[in-house]
């Protein structure tokens, strides 16, 4: 019994603070919620805790904490079973503070293009429940937005749905999107609408704004340009043409306006590396000290200053191989690496001594 009693202390003990503290809002707002439909008769009994389009101007603070809010309780312990988990994670591996900003900006500015929308529908139809008849709550912007953060971190990892379904990271995402849709079409606008644009903003916000640590020249580096993660590959290659098309002229606009982030890393192509991807950043870069080696080595055999054969006829060999691969990287403004200067010289002393 004492094992099972510490059980919940040592997890929530060992829980950061951030996700600590968004479990504990969501269950007190959720259980604020039920007490005021519980006592009150009102369709929409707490307009300052939930986003209501037509209300909210006067309560605009509801643009975050309507996420806090989940209105039934089956949606409050799915929420809590998904989000602390997921942001546990997260929060180990970005820190808090880049924690609270990707948890602040999902929901947010999810929640203003949803007021935006609800506001141009009541403009155009002239429908009052565009404004008073919707209700929007809950976490569901931030439940894609932690799907697009572990597509970007563990892509290819395999998880199992329900204990039958098994599905690679990348591909939830997608299908929590198709799910919105099909919600949307069939007359359920509000809340399921925040999915996608959920998605979309925690996309833009991990492919151009998030901070990371600190590139491999020591400056900070913002988002994430590697071809992976490009907005292409959220959609099948039948229309990888208009979609590619289309984000070219987005992103011409924003880099033209200043509206995204400037990326100086030109050694790697506008490329940074992300948490998790440590691996492949590595692999990226020993194939490319791998290549330079390769040309540099057959520049040199071809050229006249190819080391002479010792006194015994075999050629010294060069103590490239004792060098590791990854540390070999082309040197800046072309020159010859250290690596190749200390094997000719070991060569002319060693040609010398065999005189």
């Amino acid at each position: 019994m004492a094992i099972l009693s510490s059980a919940p202390l040592q997890i929530i003990s060992t829980t950061p603070p951030v996700t600590r503290a968004f479990a504990a809002a969501t269950v007190a707002f959720s259980l604020l919620y039920y007490f005021l439909r519980w006592t009150s008769s009102s369709p929409f009994v707490a307009p300052y805790l939930v986003l209501i389009p037509g209300s909210s101007l006067f309560y605009p603070w509801t643009l975050l904490t309507s996420a806090f809010v989940e209105t039934t309780v089956i949606e409050l312990i799915v929420t809590l079973l998904v989000i602390p988990a997921s942001l546990r994670y997260l929060e180990r591996l970005w820190g808090a503070a880049e924690t609270i900003k990707f948890i602040v900006v999902s929901i947010t500015a999810s929640n203003i293009i949803a007021f935006v929308v609800n506001w141009l529908e009541y403009v155009l139809f002239r429908y009052p429940v565009f404004l008073y008849g919707q209700e929007y709550h809950g976490q569901m912007a931030l439940q894609i937005a932690v799907l697009v953060a572990f597509t970007q971190i563990i892509p290819e990892h395999q998880v199992q749905l329900f204990g039958v379904i098994k599905a690679r990271v990348k591909t939830l995402p997608m299908a929590y999107v198709t799910f919105s849709t099909v919600m949307c079409i069939i007359g359920f606008q509000c809340p399921f609408i925040v999915i996608q644009f959920g998605w979309l903003v925690s996309y833009v916000w991990l492919r151009f704004y998030k901070k990371n640590s600190a590139d491999l020249s020591g400056g900070p580096m913002y988002g994430d340009r590697s071809e992976t993660f490009a907005f292409v590959s959220w959609f099948p290659p039948f229309i990888h043409t208009p979609i590619t098309m289309l984000s070219n002229i987005v992103h011409s606009l924003a880099t033209k306006f200043h509206l995204i982030p400037s990326h100086g890393d030109s050694e790697t192509g506008g490329y940074s590396q992300v948490p998790g991807g440590a691996r492949a950043e590595a692999e990226r870069r020993r194939a490319m000290a791998l290549k330079a080696l390769d040309q540099r080595l057959a520049g040199g055999s071809a050229s006249p200053s190819t080391p002479q054969r010792s006194a015994n006829g075999a050629a010294p060999s060069l103590p490239i191989a004792t060098v590791p691969v990854a540390n070999a990287s082309p040197a800046p403004g072309g020159k010859a690496s250290s690596v190749l200067e200390t094997g000719t010289e070991e060569t002319r002393k060693l040609s010398e001594d065999s005189r």
